[in-house]
């Protein structure tokens, strides 16, 4: 008899992973009856013909944004205390303290977090919240839902929102068995595990450790490391076209050598425009002495900045911009959803051009799958103000200290020095490949291509317990 498996969307994050990859297909081979249990506005029916439940209600409780919020900054002192450390809390940002209502939920941030940065202190705000969540209509349906349908197990696609967390409670409070899947690399030293379930997936043993380390509540045998289906597309063939088909689709020269600036959003990379035309202009000055360059600029797709127009009109001699193929369906970054001819696109940029330079991005590991070098700009632009992110704070992080080594990139600290490595590496005379993908192993593990089909194992492992 077939499993019935909801697998629970509770925003956009986990269709890239979970519906428009092989996900469902390896299921259905396994056995499975799958539904999407759908919070996000797009239509899994209707744009991808499979089986949905819609929740309708979006409610959370009052309260739930405080309390979340405020564990978020209690977690990161408490780590901060018990681990000796002063970088944790560099996670957090500013809170809002403009209207009654912003500062009045702040200065309960702010008391909770004075005082309860403390083990006892963040147990008591996660059952608030849990307690507070039960209450609410979404609560409620989502209980009314289960009821008629009846899973046999509920995969949470992403551990981050607070608008997963009734539904996830409601299955739990039925007996019905969760997981969720941590769907980021820095996501859990930055304390942003809200939803609680039964089980957890993970990508690789250093995701693990990290779970154990971050969730004193979590134990051993509830962790499952799988890996992640987010780089599975860069190891399928027959997603890349012939470099000659790449390049007339796109208007590219074949007798040029692209390199891919890959954006960043504006919390990450506030000035990242100025990089992308430090680099333009490197290569400006290795055309002048023969080579022949250019630049595939890709900007993250959830930037809704036009802060790079005036760089990208500035350089068209040498930028071309190949915008990712996402598609809105609301106005927050977590509705803006991916399409598969965005994993070929991506793909294609990784396979054709010869690195990727950027801020501190997860990108590394997308070119490393192709055996290209990132490079990681890390030094200040001069139009930095007071109250300016600094991008330099991106590689203190807790999360870059999993590199095995410095050399795992390639990185420019002066400016000044940008045009001579690009030249080094175009030449062939340096690069990050055998680093990179000895870190690409550490966090992501060393079966990427079959991370959906251990995923199905494991869920099937524990539906037999």
């Amino acid at each position: 008899m077939k499993k019935n498996i909801f697998i629970f969307l509770p925003d956009g994050v986990g269709l890239r992973n979970f519906a428009l990859t092989s996900f469902k297909e390896i299921g259905e081979k396994n056995n499975f009856d799958i539904t999407y249990w759908n919070n996000t506005p797009f239509s899994i029916t209707e744009k991808l013909g499979f089986k949905e439940l819609k929740i309708q209600e979006k409610s959370v409780h009052p309260l739930t944004i405080v309390y979340s919020r405020a564990r978020k900054r209690m977690e990161l002192n408490f780590f901060d205390k018990k681990f000796n450390e002063e970088v944790y809390n560099t996670y957090n940002f500013p809170q809002s303290y403009k209207g009654i209502n912003n500062a009045a939920k702040s200065i309960m941030v702010d008391v909770l977090t004075t005082f309860g940065s403390n083990d006892k202190g963040i147990k008591f705000v996660r059952e608030r919240i849990k307690k507070g969540e039960r209450t609410t209509n979404k609560y409620k349906e989502s209980k009314k839902q289960l009821e008629e349908h009846k899973p046999d197990f509920v995969f949470c696609t992403n551990q981050r929102p607070t608008q997963a967390i009734a539904s996830i409670l409601a299955a739990q409070d039925l007996g019905i068995p969760t997981g969720t899947f941590i769907f980021s690399w820095d996501n859990l030293p930055k304390a942003t595990t809200l939803v609680e379930t039964d089980y957890y997936f993970v990508w690789s043993d250093h995701m693990k450790k990290e779970v154990l380390m971050y969730c004193p509540y979590v134990k051993e045998e509830q962790i499952f490391v799988t890996g992640t289906p987010q780089f599975e597309s860069h190891f399928d063939k027959t997603l890349l076209q012939s470099k000659e088909e790449f390049f007339a689709a796109h208007n590219l020269d074949l007798n040029t050598k692209y390199i891919c600036y890959s954006g960043d959003d504006i919390v990450t990379s506030p000035l990242d425009q100025y990089y992308l035309e430090d680099l333009a202009l490197s290569v400006r000055e290795l055309n002048q002495n023969g080579y022949s360059l250019g630049i595939i600029y890709r900007k993250c797709p959830v930037d809704f900045t036009n802060r790079y127009d005036e760089v990208l009109n500035k350089y068209k001699d040498v930028i071309v911009n190949i915008d990712p193929l996402w598609s809105p369906v609301g106005q927050s970054w977590n509705e803006i959803m991916p399409t598969k001819e965005d994993f070929a696109l991506q793909t294609n940029i990784c396979e054709y051009t010869e690195f990727v330079g950027n801020i501190a991005s997860s990108m590394v590991f997308d070119f490393s799958a192709h055996d290209k070098s990132c490079l990681f700009f890390d030094y200040e632009q001069p139009q930095l103000k007071k109250g300016t992110r600094d991008i330099g704070q991106n590689y203190k992080y807790i999360h870059f200290r999993s590199k095995p080594s410095e050399e795992a990139a390639l990185w420019v600290r002066n400016k000044k020095d940008l045009t001579a490595i690009v030249k080094d590496i175009i030449d062939g005379k340096t690069s990050s490949v055998k680093e990179s993908k000895k870190w690409f192993e550490i966090i992501v593990g060393p079966n990427p291509t079959k991370a959906s089909e251990k995923i199905w194992e494991s869920i099937n492992s524990l539906l037999k317990k």
